[in-house]
């Protein structure tokens, strides 16, 4: 399934997707996956790019990534600030690398797109835009974006003002408990889509991220519920005294009757079972001593 038909799974069927919270959930989980298997597990994490002149209407979710065989974004190890490349597609990339910058003038609605040819890191590429122009370029649609890539005629990769807080990248579990553990292997990247949220999969004991629109055998956890017993003691009156109350199809239907007794009054979820002497048996015949106390109690 995908991550979030696993999650909605496991909470109508368990508890919710595997949670691990030490080591002790950590080799229970790899003794449960067989070795090698990909599976989800609860973690995800939220991905929150921004645009540099804080945009956030319509539009402004808008990303062209570029193709999936890269992995873009791969949430490489500080790339936090986003470049056009060649093709005309996205890039998440080292925001202290230079590389040259579209700032744009006008309106954030009616933006007119400037190519500065100056190489710069992102966030000087940021102030420069900002004192000379508006800010750096917010790209809403495909019109826009082909508009940048008209401007590189060299077709370097350029700036533009998408990026995230190096702090962003926060991880969750998704039943809600703390994250503590750490077991990442080297895998970091995202295929897929769906780039705005990540999710975790065990894979080779250690964890990976991948789109939640990939599809993996998934762990569930549940809690158990506490089990509450009752013993509830039986005096019963046998009028056919050929019938043997211990013989087995005897005692199962008298246990039926009272499950059914049970559902018609709506009790669920309760288990009746007999509960045997020390001589294996359930019923043993009132004795006179046992029918004198009896007796007593009535009177009484």
């Amino acid at each position: 399934m995908k991550w979030t038909e696993a999650q909605t799974y496991c909470r109508e069927t368990y508890t919710d997707l595997a949670t691990i919270e030490n080591t002790e959930d950590m080799n229970q989980l790899i003794n449960t996956v067989p070795s090698a298997s990909q599976v989800w597990i609860g973690l995800y994490s939220n991905i929150d790019w921004k645009w540099s002149d804080g945009y956030r209407g319509s539009g402004a979710e808008y990303k062209n990534w570029e193709n999936l065989d890269d992995n873009e974004p791969d949430f490489g190890g500080g790339q936090f600030c986003v470049n056009i490349g060649n093709s005309g597609r996205w890039w998440d990339d080292g925001c202290a690398i230079e590389y040259p910058f579209i700032c744009y003038n006008g309106t954030q609605l009616d933006p007119e797109f400037v190519y500065m040819s100056e190489r710069m890191t992102w966030s000087n590429a940021q102030r420069y835009c900002r004192k000379n122009f508006i800010d750096l370029a917010t790209v809403r649609n495909n019109t826009e974006n082909q508009q940048i890539h008209n401007l590189v005629l060299t077709k370097d990769w350029t700036w533009i003002g998408l990026y995230r807080d190096p702090d962003s990248f926060l991880y969750n579990w998704s039943d809600g408990s703390p994250y503590s553990l750490t077991t990442w292997g080297d895998k970091h990247s995202v295929s897929g889509s769906l780039r705005s949220m990540m999710c975790g999969v065990q894979e080779s004991n250690q964890w990976t991220f991948m789109s939640c629109e990939e599809r993996f055998p998934f762990v569930c956890y549940s809690i158990p519920v506490p089990v509450k017993r009752w013993v509830v003691k039986l005096r019963m009156k046998v009028q056919d005294s050929s019938v043997d109350l211990n013989d087995p199809a005897v005692k199962a239907n008298i246990l039926k009757k009272f499950q059914d007794r049970l559902k018609e009054q709506g009790v669920s979820g309760v288990t009746l079972k007999w509960r045997e002497q020390h001589d294996g048996k359930v019923f043993h015949k009132e004795g006179k001593e046992e029918k004198k106390k009896k007796r007593k109690k009535t009177e009484l």
